[in-house]
């Protein structure tokens, strides 16, 4: 079956008008999401998001390029301890053959014959995993699954070639202890285009399939084609193109390999086999048409996918796991993934 579901929080409070404007920064802050993702809109800025748009080329010194990763990974860091004292999670770090991993338990686990395993993302070129946990700690908690984070070589380190490499060494490791039929996999991002690539690739290899995959914020073309990579430019908070994500894009993979279905998965053979699919994105990201042009290309060629939208939501607003949407967004991620994990294929 193939359905798409519409996720919609609405104020209980009456409004007036259909949006209010953050007259500081000048982002449309719609009043039909919940009062905590209104003031998480209210933090953005677009002269914050313009002022990151400075991310070296490609061909760039790779010491350039450290610094910028270093610099974002400290960042990010900073978020974690107040989500492992809330969730107080069983974290581990593992190798699956040569690739590091980090394992991520939920409070009181009991062992189980299903895994789910994370792609993150930053697009290509940021994270290591350990401080990725805002997008995977929630789900663990809320599935009493084990999560598996692959730590993946970054771009511009490693090409997309070599990402897709360990992505795949990985999971066979790990089909050395859990059956196809009871492994979940899903990544936000380019950890999205990772995901589907490797499944992709793995099809063609002739690996067996993990049961189910869900894309969060799926960065399914990295060249800058989709309608709202251009309706969109102006509201959303935190995705510019020039300077920032086509640069990721260049250091992940060459120009002449961005309609890869590997690089780019939008542009796969979904007419083969490919697992049942969710895909959640938000209203006012870039990445929209991204995910509705993948939702076409598995709707067309009979697959079951679901296309959750979420209203005024931003890039991977699932990170945000304090407010109502995406508590919303990891419910439904459980929910698909309990649908169809350890079926018989």
């Amino acid at each position: 079956m193939i359905c798409i579901v519409l996720s919609l929080f609405t104020s209980s409070k009456k409004k007036e008008k259909s949006t209010v404007v953050d007259t500081q920064k000048s982002i449309p802050i719609p009043v039909t999401i919940s009062k905590e993702a209104m003031a998480m809109l209210g933090s953005f800025s677009l002269e914050n998001r313009e002022e990151s748009a400075n991310l070296p080329k490609d061909n760039a010194p790779i010491k350039l390029w450290e610094k910028k990763q270093e610099e974002a990974k400290l960042a990010a860091e900073k978020s974690i301890p107040k989500i492992l004292e809330i969730y107080k999670p069983i974290i581990d770090t593992i190798f699956l053959g040569n690739v590091r991993a980090i394992d991520v338990k939920p409070q009181n686990y009991r062992e189980s014959d299903q895994v789910i395993i994370y792609i993150h993302g930053g697009g290509f070129v940021f994270y290591p995993a350990d401080v990725t946990l805002l997008s995977s700690i929630p789900l663990a908690d809320a599935t009493g699954l084990r999560i598996i984070t692959i730590d993946y070589t970054l771009a511009p380190q490693a090409k997309f070639n070599q990402v897709l490499e360990e992505v795949i060494q990985a999971y066979k490791s790990i089909l050395k202890e859990y059956k196809a039929k009871n492994i979940a996999i899903y990544g936000d991002s380019a950890g999205g285009s990772i995901a589907a690539g490797a499944i992709l690739k793995m099809r063609d290899l002739r690996i067996d399939l993990p049961s189910v995959v869900v894309l969060w914020s799926p960065w399914s073309d990295v060249d800058e084609i989709g309608d709202t990579y251009f309706t969109l430019k102006k509201s959303d908070p935190n995705l510019v193109y020039k300077n920032f994500l086509e640069n990721c894009a260049e250091a992940y993979a060459p120009r002449n390999e961005w309609k890869n279905p590997y690089v780019s998965p939008v542009y796969g053979d979904y007419s083969k086999d490919f697992p049942p699919t969710l895909i959640q994105v938000g209203s006012k990201e870039i990445f929209l048409s991204n995910s509705i042009r993948m939702y076409r290309q598995l709707k067309e060629n009979n697959k079951e996918v679901e296309l959750d939208v979420y209203e005024g939501m931003w890039h991977v607003w699932q990170g945000n796991y304090d407010i109502p949407e995406s508590k919303m967004a990891v419910k439904n991620t459980k929910n698909f993934i309990f649908k169809h994990i350890g079926k018989s294929k």
